[in-house]
């Protein structure tokens, strides 16, 4: 068993400031737009300090196990969005919690999703992360990130000019299982397929490496909660309580890229042009957006949470050091991904976070879809790798063997 010692100092200042200033915005954004609001900011930080400590990435995980069949990850997520359905479903079925109507992220089946999802996975490995993954790397300190979040809001603004013709192809109605089996059902079929894939992946992994691979201990003494690392599960398991939270005050599941379009589209305007006649930009839901403040938005609120919560767990982890020495081909990766991931995700009805993780916890079969084709849209990136990242020439091969 690995063991990880701590021997980075916290840089408190910068925490402090941080987290100060997520509070503050958190208390201004409340007492202008509402306290439900303000709180969502602050559970937007915790979500940061989740992902962050936890190190809880999508787009990792899914490299490992397709390189070097290592399911660890893949059988965490399991256990997230089992948690996350024993939560939903009761709630979606009754259509309140809390005496809030809520509901869920539920979405046409068609060829958008799974060209969308595809094109979202390719991008995850080339632009190093996915949405969460790219938010909580760019708020603690990751300057390459900071190339791949200006891509994805580009590539989202651009998804959004062809979101009517993608959405004119023929496409099944969206199909919800709490509806159709009923919560009890629903619940059932889903928690048999989590365990078939976390039973998959202990068979391949074993299969490869005779043993499961067991997690590192840390020494951190009485400072790992504050400073990290965390276990993995333990961010499984808060992933899934913050985001039934943010059902509870938002009225419906967590959702990250939608304000990279809402960015994307008010910057393109401040710039000259104008996205109000376009297709998606005609919603009522979206025309509202568009003409308020961004501290209207929830996911924008939440999302500017969670870059202040992943560098609050940054700074006390003693890790916020920026390097802007970033090789050519890894920024041209950075900015393809960026733009795949952008443009994915729109014609997918959102992310890893609003199409796989809530829209699996919503009950929606365009969720499985999601994860079918952005997995796949995974190994390809995967193969595409070695030629912007040389440290990934070494593994390819292992990606041969099962």
């Amino acid at each position: 068993m690995r063991e990880l010692a701590l021997t980075q100092r916290p840089r408190l200042p910068v925490s402090a400031m941080a987290g100060g200033a997520l509070l503050l915005g958190a208390l201004a954004v409340g007492i202008a737009f509402g306290a439900r609001l303000g709180v969502l900011m602050v559970v937007g930080g915790l979500l940061g300090m989740v992902l962050y400590h936890a190190a809880f990435g999508f787009t990792a995980a899914w490299r490992v196990f397709i390189t070097e069949r290592r399911g660890r990850g893949l059988r965490a997520q399991m256990v997230m969005l089992a948690i996350a359905v024993l939560l939903f479903f009761p709630a979606l079925g009754a259509g309140s919690l809390f005496g809030q109507s809520v509901y869920g992220f539920v979405a046409p089946i068609g060829l958008s999703v799974v060209v969308g999802a595809f094109l979202f996975g390719l991008g995850m490995q080339l632009g190093g992360g996915c949405a969460s993954g790219t938010l909580f790397t760019a708020g603690g300190g990751n300057a390459r990130m900071l190339i791949t979040l200006l891509f994805f809001v580009v590539g989202s603004v651009i998804g959004t000019a062809h979101f009517t013709w993608w959405q004119s192809l023929p496409a099944f109605q969206p199909v919800s299982l709490v509806k159709t089996a009923g919560t009890g059902g629903g619940i059932a079929i889903s928690l048999v397929l989590f365990a078939a894939i976390a039973a998959f992946t202990v068979l391949m992994e074993r299969r490869r490496h005779g043993a499961l691979e067991r997690a590192p201990t840390v020494n951190a003494g009485n400072r790992r909660w504050l400073t990290g690392p965390w276990p993995l599960l333990a961010g499984a398991v808060a992933l899934a309580l913050l985001n039934f939270a943010t059902l509870a005050l938002a009225g419906r599941p967590w959702g990250i890229t939608s304000a990279f379009a809402l960015w994307g589209a008010k910057g393109f305007e401040a710039l000259g042009g104008d996205v109000s006649q376009w297709g998606y930009w005609q919603s009522s839901w979206n025309a509202a957006a568009l003409e308020a403040t961004i501290w209207r938005d929830i996911t924008s609120v939440m999302n500017i949470g969670i870059l202040l919560g992943a560098l609050v767990a940054a700074a006390l982890a003693g890790k916020f050091a920026p390097n802007f020495r970033i090789p050519a081909r890894s920024v041209l990766a950075a900015v393809i991904g960026g733009l795949l991931l952008g443009y994915g995700a729109r014609l997918a009805f959102g992310c890893n976070i609003g199409a796989y993780f809530s829209g699996i916890a919503s009950g929606s079969l365009h969720g499985w879809v999601w994860l079918v084709a952005a997995f796949a849209g995974n190994m390809l990136g995967v193969r595409l790798r070695p030629f912007f990242f040389t440290g990934d020439a070494r593994r390819l091969p292992a990606a041969k063997g099962a």
